[in-house]
């Protein structure tokens, strides 16, 4: 701060801080900017080391159906009319070009109407019917809950994967298994909230997939691999026994040393959170990808020993998926294993061409583990407290692209879900007669987004976090409960 002296020229005083200047000039409002900005977790963090453990398990909004979710994410663009949204008009104009004007798809290469190779049956008391992709899944129809009617906005597959799980196009944002962490943390403090199974490809648009975005660090996605020797990578601890606990006791003292020093960081606080976790992960890990202990029917239900390794692989991941629901862990993601058994890919579904052999090996992979998950989790009294989602990014066309494939069709496509407080056995919305736009309750990911929180009992409108001067939630300013599908 400046003062004249008598003959009128500055003399500067020392001690005059930013702060105190913002108090002093232009009637305070340069620190009412600065309060607002420091309300704001973004720009304060102001989280103490004695602040709760933000996954600690917290209360929900409102009583919740579910209590954990398991995903099966089907990358690439799974066809709706070749498995769950049979088109009979398809077969008796096959060969004709389409009646009607069709939107620009991903490589214009239109041809005329395509039958499905596959043949549709009924099954269960509730007649919902299934192509010969999924004749295991069929045998559980009666506790599926079938949406013919789901939309996508973009039909590239890096921005459709980033808006079926985070409800934006753009990386930097928090994936739901990150949001429902946030919203309701981990029943199991050895193990994180939201679990993504690596055996398979990750989706175009890369493991910020599965981030945390501008949450705390420890909601992001921990990658377990259950088929490899270390399934956690880098955990595996050099020292064991007594040893190892006293480096840990003093890394602790540094770490909570550090800290304090930068009054309680949250991205401090949550990094040494997620040290403490990893250490005891290390002990309840290896159990848990351990099978040993498993019958050998439950072995045989999921395929566990098939012949076919991209079946094992993903039959392994169902049955740790439902190993990990019952250790209390939320959100579990299932990644795709490419059906012909050349390795993990990140979009398997995408058939542009070769729609047989693509579609044919990839179901051949996930159908009956898929199925065994379901019948496991119903057998054991689970599947009424969790629920299953199985979905791609966006469906494909009901003309041929080329030879032998299909585009992208993002204007309506199938998803199923099961589990608790939904209609089971029961099919919603409806595309044309040719499979290519949603006629009836049309739906969005934002509206599946907030039917998923609600059966979680989350309020997808109260489940928000402030960052960079606006609230963000993961429907945005979207979305609406599908409240057709609630039992």
């Amino acid at each position: 701060m400046s003062t004249l002296t008598p003959d009128r020229t500055p003399r500067f005083q020392p001690g005059f801080s930013r702060r105190e200047m913002l108090r002093r000039t232009s009637t305070g409002f340069g620190m009412l900017a600065l309060s607002a900005l420091m309300a704001d977790p973004a720009y304060a963090g102001l989280v103490s080391a004695a602040s709760e453990n933000p996954l600690a398990p917290k209360p929900s909004h409102h009583q919740p159906r579910v209590r954990n979710v398991i995903f099966c994410y089907l990358s690439g663009g799974l066809s709706h009319v070749d498995s769950f949204d049979p088109k009979p008009r398809l077969d008796k104009e096959a060969g004709e070009p389409m009646p009607f004007k069709t939107e620009r798809t991903m490589f214009n290469m239109d041809g005329n109407i395509m039958p499905s190779p596959w043949e549709f049956k009924r099954y269960g008391s509730s007649g919902i019917p299934v192509s010969d992709l999924f004749p295991h899944i069929g045998s559980v129809a009666d506790e599926l809950t079938v949406i013919r009617s789901m939309t996508a906005k973009f039909m590239a597959h890096a921005q459709a994967n980033f808006y079926f799980h985070s409800g934006t196009p753009l990386a930097g944002f928090p994936s739901m298994g990150a949001w429902i962490s946030y919203g309701l943390g981990s029943e199991n403090r050895n193990l994180p909230g939201f679990v993504v199974l690596g055996s398979g490809g990750i989706p175009l648009g890369g493991i910020s997939i599965f981030g945390n975005g501008f949450l705390s660090a420890v909601h992001q996605g921990s990658f377990i691999f259950p088929e490899r020797q270390d399934p956690l990578g880098n955990i595996r601890p050099r020292e064991s026994g007594p040893l190892q606990r006293r480096k840990l006791s003093f890394i602790n003292e540094l770490d909570r040393e550090f800290l304090a020093g930068t009054a309680g960081h949250s991205q401090v606080e949550a990094a040494i959170r997620n040290y403490e976790t990893a250490y005891r992960m290390q002990s309840s890990v290896p159990e848990l990808v351990d099978l040993s202990g498993e019958t050998p029917a439950t072995r045989r239900l999921y395929g566990i020993d098939s012949a076919n390794p991209a079946k094992a692989a993903y039959a392994r991941q169902c049955l740790v998926a439902r190993r990990l629901v019952e250790r209390g862990v939320r959100f579990v993601e299932l990644t795709m294993v490419r059906g012909d058994g050349q390795g993990g890919m990140s979009n398997p579904w995408d058939q542009h061409a070769k729609l047989v052999h693509g579609h044919g090996s990839n179901a051949l992979a996930v159908d009956q583990p898929i199925a065994a998950l379901v019948k496991d989790l119903k057998a054991r009294g689970l599947l009424d407290e969790t629920l299953v989602i199985f979905s791609g990014e966006f469906g494909r066309t009901p003309f041929v692209q080329g030879k032998d494939g299909r585009d992208h069709n993002p204007f309506g496509f199938s998803l199923w879900l099961a589990g608790g407080g939904l209609k089971k056995g029961f099919i919603y919305g409806a595309t044309d007669e040719y499979g290519y736009r949603v006629v009836e309750n049309r739906q969005t990911i934002h509206d599946l987004h907030a039917t998923i929180l609600h059966l979680m009992g989350l309020d997808h409108q109260a489940l928000s976090y402030r960052f960079g001067g606006r609230d963000f939630r993961l429907t945005d300013v979207h979305g609406h409960v599908i409240q057709g599908i609630l039992a």
